[in-house]
């Protein structure tokens, strides 16, 4: 039996992956709080995207429309998941640090943990990937409104946990 050549892919699509999975992938690390939770979900998001590349590739912004499967994803895998992150051990977090004086990447990252999905969602489309409060809530197909009470209320809570976790080195 004569085996089929595998299929090609798109060069573009190839390109596109090249280019911006890390980014998908730091995003997706971010919302889901689980590195492999987020392998699955930018696997998936190209996936999709994939199987639409002629018409993803000739929008305006494709990364945008990934992006915006991405968070859809997320949402339905916390739907799913009893609306509770899946909580990391240790060896999943972020690599430590080699600059912790300059950059408090590994508090953050705990911090943003602790908040709800659409919470997390919304701060790091908005603060992380740079989006403004317009491109977020139609992202996420929430009111603009929505976006900057729960940003609000998202960098709130952020900076109550980060006081509080430099009360507790303080008196360590």
């Amino acid at each position: 039996m004569k085996r089929r050549p595998p299929p090609s892919v798109e060069p573009g699509f190839a390109e596109f992956v090249a280019a911006r999975s890390a980014a998908l992938f730091r995003t997706a690390v971010l919302i889901a709080g689980d590195r492999h939770v987020a392998e699955d979900l930018v696997q998936s998001a190209l996936e999709r995207a994939y199987r639409h590349w002629g018409r993803v590739s000739g929008m305006d912004a494709p990364e945008a429309y990934v992006r915006r499967i991405l968070a859809n994803l997320a949402a339905d895998h916390f739907r799913t998941a009893g609306r509770r992150p899946v909580e990391l051990l240790d060896q999943d977090g972020a690599a430590p640090d080699v600059y912790p004086h300059v950059d408090e990447h590994v508090a953050v990252i705990s911090a943003l943990r602790e908040l709800p999905p659409r919470m997390r969602t919304v701060l790091v489309l908005r603060y992380f990937d740079d989006l403004t409060e317009t491109q977020v809530a139609e992202m996420l197909g929430i009111a603009v409104g929505t976006v900057k009470s729960q940003a609000a209320r998202g960098l709130a809570k952020l900076r109550e946990s980060m006081d509080r976790s430099e009360q507790e080195e303080r008196t360590a």
